[in-house]
């Protein structure tokens, strides 16, 4: 019998940061990889990466804010392997500023990258996937997605759309009874570059907000999501916490952000206007996987799938009703 081709799968933001991770991870379980980001030289340390765990990488320089671009990689992926297995939507860009100092541009820039490059990646994705009635998409979202805090707007309000866009296609794709499969990953604070790259108007240096975590921990639940597709999964006790406590406190949640959201996302170092960001342009060079934050980042995390969080939360309410019930007949 002829040998089986390897599964394939397409990582956008693959070049630096969790989508680099993810790349290597989906490369350690067999997968050809497609790398699609801006930044060449990152690309090709991914694709240095992807090569040395075993795979195969196809490398697409690529902006996911143009539909066109997006397409076009989409397209060559699938002539050069025959099909697209899955496809992860993970790059962002973002602006760490009050929201009265970004223009008008910046806001537009991140959402572009943040939000419509998840919808332009999953149409493209979607136009392959379609035609086998087969694929799965997993589309790299945030606690941010449910409990917005201050600094990170646009960002915010782009993970939000994200997730109201997910939910509206997952209906659609079960109204049609349809084989491709959808799934969202809410992450927590990440040890990644952006924080060195990342439009800055604050007068510190960022930082992701602590408990901190590797992004290989991150690319194993990832690899996870789109082995078994639940509608959601939560990554890490603190987005597990900050979705929850968003639902059951939203006020107290503002309280805490308003005295704790700023210091929290930066260190006690000078910013430096002068340096490079990537919000429009690329920074030049390979930036790795990881950020500066390796002696304060976990590298474990748990992955919580909230349906038999949902489930365990009724069970605990039957119980309560069941004995308060038997609590009344006994008096």
């Amino acid at each position: 019998m002829p040998e089986r081709a390897p599964p394939v799968v397409v990582v956008t933001g693959a070049s630096a940061g969790v989508g680099r991770a993810t790349a290597v991870a989906f490369a350690q379980s067999g997968y050809n990889v497609g790398l699609i980001a801006r930044g060449r030289d990152g690309l090709d340390g991914a694709r240095r990466d992807v090569e040395s765990a075993g795979g195969h990488a196809l490398v697409l320089p690529a902006d996911v804010a143009d539909p066109d671009e997006v397409f076009r990689a989409a397209d060559r992926i699938a002539g050069e392997w025959g099909n697209i297995d899955v496809w992860v939507n993970d790059a962002m860009a973002t602006i760490f500023s009050p929201v009265h100092e970004i223009t008008p541009e910046e806001f537009r820039r991140v959402t572009e990258v943040t939000y419509l490059g998840q919808v332009y990646g999953t149409m493209a994705a979607l136009k392959h996937m379609r035609r086998r009635n087969a694929g799965t998409i997993v589309q790299v979202g945030s606690a941010l997605s449910y409990r917005a805090i201050p600094l990170q707007s646009a960002y915010c309000g782009a993970k939000f759309a994200i997730r109201g866009f997910t939910d509206a296609l997952r209906s659609e794709l079960k109204h049609d009874s349809s084989g491709i499969r959808l799934t969202m990953v809410q992450l927590p604070a990440v040890n990644t570059p952006q924080f060195d790259w990342a439009r800055n108007r604050l007068p510190k240096c960022l930082q992701p907000v602590p408990p901190i975590y590797q992004p290989e921990a991150i690319a194993r639940e990832i690899v996870r999501a789109a082995r078994d597709a639940p509608r959601e999964l939560w990554i890490g006790r603190p987005a597990l916490k900050a979705i929850i406590g968003t639902m059951l406190l939203p006020r107290l949640g503002d309280r805490i952000l308003a005295s704790e959201g700023y210091s929290g996302q930066m260190t006690t170092e000078p910013s430096r206007p002068d340096r490079p960001d990537n919000l429009f342009q690329p920074v030049a060079g390979d930036p790795g996987a990881h950020g500066r934050f390796d002696d304060r980042a976990t590298r474990t995390v748990i992955g919580f799938n909230p349906i038999w969080l949902r489930v365990g939360a009724a069970c605990a309410l039957l119980a309560i009703i069941g004995g308060a019930a038997v609590v009344g007949h006994s008096l």
